[in-house]
């Protein structure tokens, strides 16, 4: 079954190639979609692809590469989309 969801990763997020390993890690997995830093200091992500992998990349983005701090994570399913190769946006 395919599965798109938002993302909203809250913690020290930035400056930490948080993006870059969502992107590796996601695109290990499968899935498609995007990241990209948001003005206030948090990532938002748009992930798309079968609901297994996706529940699986949204796991480790509870916890995130090393020097991440993940504080919270906000998850919202939206009506699935066929999104591109998973890119960081900027």
């Amino acid at each position: 079954m395919l599965k798109s969801i938002k993302v909203i990763v809250t913690g020290r997020v930035q400056g930490v190639y948080y993006r870059a390993s969502t992107q590796r890690t996601a695109r290990q997995l499968g899935l498609n979609g995007w990241v990209k830093n948001l003005p206030d200091g948090d990532v938002e992500a748009l992930i798309c692809g079968e609901e297994s992998k996706v529940d699986e990349l949204q796991r480790w983005m509870r916890q995130g590469p090393e020097a991440a701090q993940v504080d919270a994570l906000q998850v919202c399913e939206t009506d699935f989309q066929e999104c591109g190769d998973f890119s960081i946006q900027r």
